[in-house]
C-alpha cells in the first residue's frame, strides 16, 4: 500500500445510478420485467454466496490465536471475499493518532524490492483523514481526490481503494485498506458491507488474540515466580532456561534447581511433573524445595535422596503426582572431576566435552517418582575434564508428537555442538530457542561448566 503521503480517501458512492421505482412488474415492458428479475436473482446468489464466504471466514479468523497471525488473515481473508489484489491493515498507536504498525499483503517480489528502502505509512495525509474520521470509505480514483498526494517511488499504481475502520471494545484498533478488484471495477455497496461485516468480526478475534497473550504472559510470569534463581555457584559457570507451552494457560511442572554443598560438590537437579495445569505447578513448587532439602546431605547416594523423595511425597501430598527428575552431583576426586547421578524416568544428561565431542549418558534411566516409591533406582558415575558442560533437560525440549524420541536428541546433540563454545547461561538460551521440540510443552535446561581443580584437594 502506500506510504505516508498516500492513505484511503473519504467515502464516495461510486457506480450508483438513483434506484427507479415502479409499483408492479405490469407496468413494466416484458423485457425489462425479465432483466430486473434476472438481477434480482443474480443480486440473490450473490448474496447467498458472500454469506457462505463470510462465515467461513469467520471461522478462518477466530480459529487463530497468535495475534500477527490474526492480522494477516483478516487482511487477506478481506482480500478474498471482494477480489481484491492489495490490502493491508494499519494498527494505531495507543494514542490513536498515528500507525504503529502498517502490514500490506499482494505485493509481489518485485514491487517489494522496488520499495526497499521506502518508509512504510505512519498515519499522515489520507490516512490521517481516516484515523480520524474512521467512517467506511470508498474511492472510485485515488489520484482525483482532494487529499491525495500521490505515491511514493517505486509503489505499485493503485487507482481505486476501500478503507474500513476496525474497533476493539469500543476503541479503534487500526483500519484496513483494499485497492484494486481483480475485475477492474471499483468497490460498490455491497464490497463495503462485506468488509463491514468482517471488521466486526475481526475486532473479536483480536480482542481473543490479546486476551489469549495476556493469559499466556500471566501464565508464564507464574511459573517462573515458582522457578529458582540460580544462586551464586562460583567457580563453576552455570546457566539455565524456562520456555512455556504455547498453549494459553498451560502453566506446567518443568523444574530446574542448582546449589553449591558444604564439600566443594555442585549439585543440579532437573525435573518435570506430569500435567499442564495449576495442579501440576503446585505440586513442581513443593516437590523441588522437598528434593532441595535432600540434597544438601551429600553423604547420601543420589538415588538415596530420589528414594526418600519418592516416599516423602506419598506421606506429605494429598494426591502424590507422577514426575521425572534427575538429580546429579559434581564432586572433585582422584585430581578430577566426578559426576554421580540418579535418574527417575528422566531423559540422560548431555556432556559436552572441551575436545568439541558431545555425548549422551545413555544409562538405565529408572522408576519415575509416583509410581513405585520401593523400587532402587540405579546410581552412575562418569568422570569429567575440566571445562566440561553437563546439560540437564526436559523432554519438551526434544520430544515432537508422531516422530521418534531418538530425532529429537540427535537434533538437541547437533545444537549443543553449535552453540557449545558460549556461556552457560546463553548456552541454554541458545538450545530453547533453536530446540527441535513442537513448543506444545512446557520447557526447561540447567547447564553446568566443571572449573579447573585448583583449591580443591585431590584425594
Amino acid at each position: 500500500m502506500a506510504a505516508d503521503r498516500q492513505g484511503p480517501p473519504e467515502d464516495e458512492r461510486v457506480g450508483e445510478g438513483p434506484e427507479e421505482s415502479y409499483t408492479s412488474l405490469l407496468d413494466l415492458p416484458l423485457s425489462s420485467d425479465l432483466n430486473r428479475i434476472g438481477e434480482q436473482l443474480h443480486a440473490l446468489a450473490r448474496a447467498q454466496s458472500t454469506l457462505q464466504e463470510l462465515l467461513q471466514a469467520v471461522v478462518n479468523i477466530t480459529g487463530e490465536l497468535e495475534l500477527p497471525m490474526v492480522l494477516r488473515r483478516i487482511v487477506r481473508t478481506a482480500m478474498d471475499l471482494v477480489g481484491a489484489r492489495y490490502g493491508a491493515m494499519g494498527v494505531l498507536d495507543q494514542e490513536g493518532r498515528l500507525l504503529e504498525e502498517f502490514i500490506p499483503l499482494g505485493l509481489t517480489a518485485k514491487e517489494l524490492a522496488e520499495l526497499e528502502g521506502v518508509e512504510l505509512p505512519r498515519g499522515r495525509g489520507l490516512l490521517g483523514h481516516l484515523i480520524h474520521h474512521p467512517e467506511p470509505l470508498r474511492v472510485r480514483d485515488i489520484s482525483r481526490h482532494p487529499e491525495s498526494a500521490g505515491f511514493p517511488p517505486g509503489h505499485p499504481p493503485m487507482r481505486t481503494l476501500l478503507g474500513v475502520a476496525i474497533s476493539v471494545r469500543g476503541r479503534v484498533y487500526g483500519n484496513l485498506y483494499l485497492s484494486e478488484r481483480q475485475d477492474g471495477q471499483p468497490f460498490d455497496r455491497h464490497d463495503e458491507g462485506v468488509i463491514r461485516a468482517l471488521a466486526g468480526t475481526a475486532g473479536v478475534a483480536i480482542e481473543n488474540a490479546r486476551l489469549y497473550q495476556q493469559v499466556r504472559n500471566n501464565s508464564e510470569q507464574f511459573q517462573r515466580l515458582l522457578l529458582p534463581r540460580l544462586p551464586d555457584l562460583r567457580p563453576f559457570a552455570a546457566g539455565a532456561a524456562y520456555r512455556p507451552a504455547s498453549a494459553p494457560a498451560a502453566v506446567g511442572g518443568d523444574w530446574y534447581d542448582a546449589m553449591l554443598l558444604p564439600n566443594g560438590a555442585c549439585a543440579a537437579v532437573i525435573g518435570d511433573v506430569v500435567g499442564h495445569d495449576l495442579r501440576a505447578a503446585a505440586d513442581m513448587s513443593q516437590i523441588r524445595n522437598m528434593l532441595r532439602a535432600l540434597c544438601f546431605d551429600s553423604n547420601a547416594p543420589p538415588s538415596a535422596s530420589l528414594a526418600r523423595l519418592d516416599r516423602i511425597m506419598g506421606a506429605a501430598l494429598d494426591e502424590a503426582p507422577i514426575a521425572t527428575a534427575l538429580l546429579a552431583r559434581l564432586e572433585p576426586a582422584d585430581c578430577a572431576w566426578q559426576l554421580h547421578w540418579s535418574s527417575a524416568g528422566h531423559p540422560p544428561p548431555l556432556l559436552l566435552l572441551p575436545d568439541g565431542r558431545v555425548r549422551y549418558l545413555d544409562t538405565e534411566p529408572g522408576t519415575p517418582l509416583g509410581v513405585a516409591p520401593d523400587l532402587l533406582r540405579p546410581d552412575h558415575c562418569q568422570a569429567v575434564p575440566v571445562d566440561s558442560t553437563v546439560v540437564l533437560f526436559t523432554d519438551g525440549l526434544v520430544e515432537v508428537p508422531g516422530q521418534a524420541l531418538d530425532r529429537g536428541l540427535d537434533a538437541l546433540a547437533v545444537t549443543a555442538s553449535r552453540f557449545a563454545g558460549l556461556a552457560a547461561d546463553e548456552l541454554c538460551r541458545a538450545l530453547v530457542k533453536n530446540r527441535p521440540g513442537d513448543g506444545h510443552d512446557d520447557k526447561a535446561v540447567i547447564a553446568l561448566r566443571t572449573p579447573p581443580l585448583t583449591g580443591y584437594a585431590c584425594s
